[in-house]
């Protein structure tokens, strides 16, 4: 994620001159993030119950994910005012939450639906959904313009297919992430603060681009 933004703010300096709307590696780089992202979500709920989170502590995670969103939409509208971030991925994580939740002790379920959702999102289109008011929910006949859209169709599939790697990873005592166990520790404290890090490394890597350029002769 980070290397793909920093590619990203080499193009908004004018350092480098890449297609992220149209080539096939940025697009498929993008397409591996957000699904990352949102299936770590579903898994990360799996975890939640089992260890028997509280309403409350459900509900305060919940309300930081908002919260960032939202920092992330006035954020972007100031940078960006025609493409501002309306519901990226922040918006869809703290959505995603609420609506997995239930289908979080019912792996088979969220699975069927998760793959229902995935496949409705990728083929299913209507020019009402078009529209401001809905385009957040998927089904759009073009991309709105945003500098950053996840709606809800098909991303929502991709928590949903998470609760069910989540429980198959906690069958199996975690093992398959057993390498992950042994990873750096620098990148294994990045995993553990990553939205954190998601809300800083961009203002980090634009003001380091900024100064740098203010630096050259």
């Amino acid at each position: 994620m980070i290397a793909y933004h920093f590619s990203f703010d080499l193009r908004l300096f004018r350092l480098a001159r890449l297609d992220f709307e149209h080539d096939p590696f940025w697009l498929a780089a993008r397409a591996v993030i957000v699904a990352t992202f949102m299936a770590l979500v579903g898994a990360s709920l799996v975890l939640a119950r089992a260890q028997h989170a509280t309403t409350s502590r459900r509900w305060r995670r919940v309300a930081v994910s908002v919260a960032c969103a939202l920092a992330v939409s006035v954020a972007s509208r100031l940078a960006f005012p025609a493409t501002w971030i309306w519901f990226g991925i922040l918006h869809a994580i703290a959505v995603a939450s609420v609506l997995a939740w239930p289908l979080a002790p019912h792996p088979r379920m969220a699975l069927a639906l998760g793959v229902g959702v995935i496949v409705a999102g990728l083929v299913v289109t209507h020019p009402a959904f078009d529209a401001p008011a809905l385009a957040w929910i998927g089904f759009t006949t073009a991309k709105p313009a945003t500098e950053d859209y996840v709606p809800l169709f098909p991303w929502l599939g991709a928590t949903l297919v998470g609760i069910a790697a989540g429980h198959t990873l906690m069958r199996r005592d975690f093992a398959p992430l057993a390498a992950v166990a042994r990873a750096p520790h620098a990148l294994r404290w990045l995993g553990r603060h990553s939205l954190a890090i998601y809300m800083i490394h961009q203002p980090i890597l634009i003001g380091a681009l900024a100064l740098a350029l203010r630096r050259l002769p």
